[in-house]
């Protein structure tokens, strides 16, 4: 079978149980964003020197798989999705961002203010994620007020998710930098 299935040429897409929809509908705006987020961390990892960020964003990337599933599945069809062995977004992806979130900040970070993406490759790239997430965020935010979103914890998950890739940038930015000097711009 090729991937060129041309079922899209008229503009639809499908969902999960061969459901289809616009192109342009917020469920696909939702989990579409979501990819390009994955994409964009698949390149903050590739360009990652630390063992520690490559290994984090990988876990990640796995979370979201299970991110783009439940977006990508309508809410009355949550359950055959469910009960077919695929795992919703629940409470304890968030946690797990939480644990790492104050591994970074227990760690010496350096920074004053916001700070002004580009210092090195890796953290620019995690910069890019992170508006990316921010983006996946607002289009979840959309189908949740559209009452399409079941399980509003995507949407914490998302907003913790871009809080933790701009902590790794900075981390990212501590380690190449002197102690001296401070990697971030205050604004």
């Amino acid at each position: 079978m090729s991937i060129a299935t041309r079922t899209g040429d008229a503009g639809t897409t499908g969902l999960m149980y061969n459901r289809r929809v616009s192109k342009c509908h917020p469920r696909v705006e939702a989990y579409g964003s979501v990819d390009e987020l994955n994409s964009a961390l698949g390149l903050a990892r590739a360009t990652a020197d630390h063992a520690f960020v490559r290994d984090n964003l990988l876990a990640v990337q796995k979370d979201l798989v299970v991110v783009m599933g439940e977006l990508a599945t309508r809410t009355d069809d949550l359950a055959r999705y469910v009960k077919d062995g695929f795992t919703l977004v629940t409470p304890e992806l968030t946690t797990k961002l939480d644990v790492l979130v104050r591994e970074i900040e227990a760690q010496s970070i350096s920074f004053k203010g916001w700070a002004t993406p580009g210092a090195n490759m890796n953290s620019a790239a995690l910069d890019v994620a992170r508006t990316a997430c921010r983006r996946a965020e607002r289009r979840a935010c959309a189908l949740h007020e559209a009452n399409e979103l079941h399980n509003p914890e995507i949407i914490i998950y998302l907003n913790r998710l871009s809080d933790t890739l701009w902590l790794l940038a900075r981390w990212v930015e501590t380690q190449l930098e002197p102690r001296s000097a401070s990697p971030s711009t205050t604004v």
